[in-house]
C-alpha cells in the first residue's frame, strides 16, 4: 500500500518547518513568506503527490476557526472579564476560543506555545505581557498568525496591542485619597517581581502622586512574598493576600487612615480584615481597589475602585484578530497591507461607599516650638 504523504514529508523535501508547510498549503498565513518559499513548498507537495483535500481534512480536525487565548490565571475575575469580552465577539463571528491557562508558570507557557503547532489557531490573544524569554518566539508567530497582546505600556513589541498605562490607575487611586485628606496610607500588593511589571507600575504611580504632593513617606507598601507566585493560585489567593497583609499592617503601623488594594480582590480581603479588627469603613478607614469587578458593586460592599473597561478590552482584542484573519483570507495578492493596531484606555475613578474624608483625630497635639 502506498504510504500516505504528510506535511512533515513535504517539510523535509522543501527544507522548511511543518508549520510553514501547513500555513502555505492552506493559503491562510502566507503573508510573510517569500515567493521562493511558497514555490518550494508547492513543488514538493506536487512531486510527492500530496492532495489539497488531505490538507483540508487535517485543517478541519485541528479546528479551522479557532482563536487561542493565553491567560496567567482564571482565579482573578479580571481575566474572566477579559475572556467574556473575547468570547462575545468570537461567538458572533463563528469562532471557537481555546484557553491556555499558564498559571504564571514558564514551563506551562512553553507547553502551550508548543501546543499551537497541533491546534493551528487562526489567531492568538495574550491577555497579559508574554514572558520575556518567549517574546522572540511570539514575535515570530505574529509574522504568520494574527496576534494581539492586552498589555502594559512598558512592553516594547511590534505587535497589535490593547493596552493600559498601569501608572494611571495608581495615580487616580492616590489622588482620590489625597483629596479626601489622607496623608498616611497603606498599599497592599501581590509579589512585586520583575515578571509582573504591571504591579510595579500601579504601585509606582500611586507613590509618585504622594511624592508630588510633598508626602514621600506617606505610603507604606506591603507586598506578598515572591513564593506566592510560584504556587498554583486558588480562587481566594488574592483575597487572602489582602486579608493577611492588612492584619500585619495594622500591627506594624499606627496612624494609617486608608488602605488601597492593587486590585478589587485584594481590597475585599482588606475589608474583611478591618471588619474582624472592628475598624469601621469608611468612617475610621477608607478602602479602595482597582478593576471594578462584580463583587465590588454589591450594595453591602460598595467598593470605591478604578474602572479601566476590562471586558471592552477583550472585545477589541478579538475584533482586531478577526479583522486580520479576514484581511489574510480575502486577498489573493502577493503583496498585502501591513497595519499595527494600538488601542489605549483611560481609567476612571468610581466613587462608592468605602472612601470618605480622613478622620480628624481628637487626641492630636501640635508640636511644641
Amino acid at each position: 500500500m502506498k504510504k500516505k504523504v504528510t506535511t512533515t514529508d513535504i517539510a523535509k523535501m522543501a527544507g522548511v518547518s511543518q508549520a510553514t508547510v501547513s500555513m502555505i498549503l492552506n493559503k491562510k498565513y502566507n503573508v510573510s513568506f517569500s515567493r521562493e518559499t511558497i514555490e518550494k513548498v508547492e513543488k514538493a507537495a506536487e512531486e510527492l503527490g500530496y492532495h489539497k483535500s488531505e490538507c483540508r481534512r487535517a485543517r478541519k480536525l485541528t479546528g479551522q476557526k479557532l482563536i487561542a487565548v493565553f491567560c496567567p490565571t482564571l482565579t482573578n475575575p479580571y481575566y474572566v472579564m477579559l475572556l467574556q469580552g473575547i468570547e462575545e465577539i468570537a461567538k458572533e463571528s463563528g469562532y471557537t476560543v481555546f484557553v491556555c491557562n499558564t498559571l504564571r508558570d514558564l514551563k506551562t507557557e512553553e507547553s502551550c506555545l508548543r501546543m499551537l503547532r497541533q491546534i493551528q489557531p487562526m489567531g492568538i490573544i495574550y491577555t497579559c505581557n508574554p514572558s520575556a524569554c518567549f517574546q522572540q518566539e511570539i514575535l515570530a508567530l505574529s509574522e504568520n498568525i494574527p496576534l494581539v497582546v492586552i498589555k502594559n505600556r512598558d512592553l516594547d513589541m511590534e505587535v497589535d496591542v490593547v493596552e493600559l498605562n498601569n501608572a494611571k490607575p495608581g495615580r487616580l487611586m492616590a489622588r482620590h485619597l489625597l483629596e479626601l485628606g489622607h496623608r498616611k496610607v497603606g498599599f497592599i500588593s501581590p509579589p512585586l517581581t520583575r515578571r509582573q511589571q504591571q504591579r510595579f507600575q500601579r504601585v509606582e504611580g500611586f507613590m509618585e502622586e504622594f511624592r508630588e504632593a510633598g508626602l514621600p513617606e506617606g505610603v507604606i507598601v506591603k507586598a506578598a512574598d515572591e513564593e506566592v507566585d510560584s504556587r498554583v493560585p486558588g480562587m481566594d489567593s488574592e483575597y487572602k493576600i489582602g486579608y493577611q497583609l492588612t492584619k500585619e499592617l495594622l500591627k506594624e503601623e499606627k496612624g494609617i487612615t486608608a488602605i488601597a488594594g492593587l486590585n478589587d480582590m485584594i481590597a475585599l480581603g482588606v475589608l474583611d480584615a478591618l471588619a474582624e479588627a472592628k475598624i469601621r469603613v469608611p468612617s475610621e478607614m477608607s478602602v479602595l481597589g482597582c478593576d471594578n469587578i462584580l463583587y465590588g458593586k454589591l450594595k453591602d460592599i460598595s467598593l470605591t475602585t478604578i474602572e479601566h473597561f476590562v471586558q471592552q478590552k477583550g472585545r477589541d482584542a478579538c475584533e482586531i484578530i478577526i479583522k486580520k484573519i479576514h484581511a489574510l483570507t480575502s486577498r489573493e495578492d502577493e503583496i498585502r497591507p501591513t497595519s499595527i493596531y494600538h488601542i489605549e484606555y483611560e481609567p476612571k475613578l468610581i466613587i462608592r461607599g468605602t472612601t470618605a474624608p480622613a478622620k480628624v483625630r481628637r487626641n492630636f497635639s501640635p508640636v511644641k516650638k
